[in-house]
């Protein structure tokens, strides 16, 4: 990536043949292959795990059909992840997640996006700081619960509901709160990942360290063109950012570089 590529003027977003288009088709290829490498995985998580916080004890897991068991016996694969958080800030959000895709597929149906200033759209995105610490209280001070799931390697809508029928209320609350806020994203756009993931919000601890961004330079004005086209509603480097780069081609002065951001 070289170490500055500033925006282009250019009235119209994702304009056929435009950098920003070009890279949307990236990411949308990025999307669908890291979906067919971890999305059984995420699944998963939701419907399957036993534990409280998924994803976690994938090594400790019963359920032998999880991708995550196979995952867990490569390290280096757990290095990925804090490795693009410093290279790239929270990109594995919307280059690689697939509840991320589900996300913004269900979010195209959302009638309010809240692309607009105000303070709801500032201070809502720190609720997702809320869901980091309460998966850290379940899995340090509880002890990461552990419900009983059925054993089953056939069927698995079947075993999603034995699952629920025999799980105890806490994996029940849980489960239903993920599933409320993801379905809340068809009436506000990618509800989940802007306002509760906690990967998310780990992610975004990491941004400002990143070495690749996608990045405002001096000559911006707040007109706020991004943040109207952003499926996130959000700007370059703000929290939420997710270096998806869809709005590289909003601006008309060119203030939306890519890459190292040049010292100033």
């Amino acid at each position: 990536m070289s170490e500055t590529l500033a925006a282009p003027s250019c009235p119209s977003a994702c304009r056929a043949g435009s950098r920003g288009h070009r890279l949307t088709l990236w990411r949308r290829l990025s999307q669908v292959v890291m979906l067919g490498i971890i999305g059984q995985w995420s699944f998963y998580g939701i419907f399957r795990c036993p534990f409280v916080v998924p994803y976690l004890s994938c090594q400790s897991c019963p359920v032998v059909t999880c991708h995550g068991r196979i995952l867990s016996m490569f390290w280096g694969f757990w290095l990925l992840l804090p490795l693009s958080a410093v290279l790239f800030g929270r990109a594995f959000c919307g280059w690689a997640c697939p509840g991320g895709l589900v996300s913004q597929l269900m979010s195209l149906a959302a009638p309010f996006r809240l692309q607009r200033r105000s303070l709801v759209s500032r201070l809502a995105p720190y609720g997702k700081y809320l869901g980091l610490a309460t998966a850290l209280y379940v899995y340090f001070l509880l002890g990461q619960p552990r419900t009983n799931v059925p054993i089953r390697v056939g069927d698995f809508f079947g075993a999603v509901a034995l699952t629920f029928e025999h799980a105890f209320p806490l994996w029940l609350w849980r489960t239903g709160v993920v599933l409320g806020l993801l379905a809340l994203g068809l009436v506000l756009g990618n509800a989940w990942c802007r306002f509760a993931c906690p990967t998310g919000s780990l992610l975004d601890i990491f941004r400002k360290l990143s070495i690749f961004r996608v990045y405002k330079t001096s000559a911006c004005n707040d007109c706020n063109k991004c943040l109207r086209l952003c499926p996130m509603g959000t700007r370059p480097e703000e929290p939420n950012c997710t270096n998806c780069g869809d709005c590289l081609d909003a601006c008309a002065v060119g203030a939306i570089g890519i890459g190292r951001k040049p010292q100033a």
